[in-house]
Parts: structure tokens; sequence; C-alpha cells
């Protein structure tokens, strides 16, 4: 799993421990995070989570990781692309590097990661799972690079799906809002208070999301979805139906 020393990536990384498997956490730069979840998934279970690093911007550190990945436990059943970087950038004023940022974040990583771990996939009749985002679909002001990103991220996962057929099935996910963000945080304040009632509002199922939700969407494609393919799933309450 990319990005899992936190948040999504981490919940999805449990779940997957939780029903048995061996884990290989990928991180950039959260170390202390990322060590804190192996120390405790090897405390259940001895040797069964082993952190790697890697900056999914540097194609020869993407090449690494493949490695390291198939040296970790000899084989790979599902590669997890979660890893993301998420900022604004107001049209007008976006820069080359932003674009960059963005794109080998979001997309880059994932598609040569992919790519170099496909052969294994394929002798193990493998999956892949994007986390993508609801914002692929419904673009969010002044994030159109971010947003552009998911959206190609999205074209990928049936890109793949295609080209992996039918060794290895590709889908995602598209969470929507899961976590407050931190300008929500504080619920004493009246304005965060309004502002978060508007959020619900345009939420058919009136609450948000928890990560487990994102976690057992990503387990269920993975795992247990057989005849499941080129599909990129929403967990967003219903907001994308608002």
């Amino acid at each position: 799993v990319t990005g899992a020393a936190k948040r999504i990536g981490a919940s999805i990384v449990e779940t997957f421990h939780t029903n048995g498997y061996l884990v290989i956490i990928h991180y950039n730069r959260s170390v202390v995070e990322a060590n804190a979840l192996a120390d405790r998934l090897n405390k259940k279970r001895a040797s069964s989570a082993i952190c790697l690093q890697a900056d999914l911007n540097d194609q020869e550190a993407i090449d690494l990781l493949a490695s390291e990945t198939l040296t970790c436990y000899q084989r790979l059943d599902v590669l997890v692309n979660n890893a993301s970087t998420y900022y604004a950038t107001p049209f007008g004023a976006a820069t080359q590097r932003q674009w960059d940022d963005l794109q080998n974040s979001n997309l880059r990583g994932a598609f040569f990661l992919s790519q170099a771990l496909s052969q294994e996939l394929v002798i193990r009749n493998g999956s892949i799972v994007n986390i993508v985002d609801t914002y692929a679909d419904r673009p969010l002001l002044h994030h159109s690079v971010y947003s552009i990103a998911k959206a190609s991220l999205k074209a990928m996962t049936k890109a793949l799906a295609i080209e992996l057929a039918p060794k290895v099935r590709v889908n995602g996910v598209a969470p929507g809002a899961i976590l407050w963000p931190a300008t929500l945080e504080n619920g004493n304040d009246p304005q965060v208070v309004q502002a978060r009632a508007k959020v619900l509002k345009n939420i058919p199922l009136g609450t948000l999301g928890h990560l487990q939700d994102i976690a057992d969407a990503t387990y269920f494609l993975a795992c247990d979805a057989n005849y499941i393919t080129g599909q990129v799933i929403k967990i967003d309450g219903g907001r994308s139906l608002s």
C-alpha cells in the first residue's frame, strides 16, 4: 500500500493485516508514523509488516521500490496505489512545479509502480486498487490540477483493467467526505459549525464517512470481487448525487 503511514493508507493496511495478509507499508516522509504502524502490527503477528521508503516523484526510487517489494515476501498479490498530494492551485496562478508535483504523486507514481510490478501480479492472478477521488468527476474549485490528476488516475484504472486482463483485476475507490479538513476540525467555532452543516446538507446519508469505509471497499475489490474490473466505486454517502 503506497502512502500507507497514516489516514486512509494506514486503515487499508490494518484491514488487510487483520485478514491475514503480510503487508508492506510504503511512505515518503512519514517515517515515524510508518514505523509505529509496523511495530503495532508486528506485535500482533511477528514479521508481518515491513516499511519501505520511496519518493514517487523519482523514477529510480519507483524502480527500487518495486524491486524491494518483490524481495520482502517473495510474492505480491495486491497493490494499492493510495499515495497522493493535495493542495489548491487556483487557475491563472498554477505553476509548472505544482503541475509536475501533483501529477507525479497522484498519477505518474501509480502508473510506473503498477507497470514495474505487473509481471508478478499476473503470475499471482493479483489485483490493483487505485484510490481515486470524487473530484475526478466533479472538479473542485481552485484545485484544477489535483482534479485533473485524479481524473487521469480513474482513466488509468480502466486502461490497465484492459491491459492486464484476464490475469489481473484493476479497480478504484473514490472517497468523498471522509475526514474534516483542518479548517473545520474545531467544532465549537460557530463559523465551523455552519460550514460543517453546509457540507452535511449535500450528503444524502447526512454524515461523513469513516476511514474503515474506504478500507473495506478496497479490500472487497482486491479480494472478494472476482468478476469486477475496470470499475471505480464512490464512497461518498451519496454526495455525488446532489
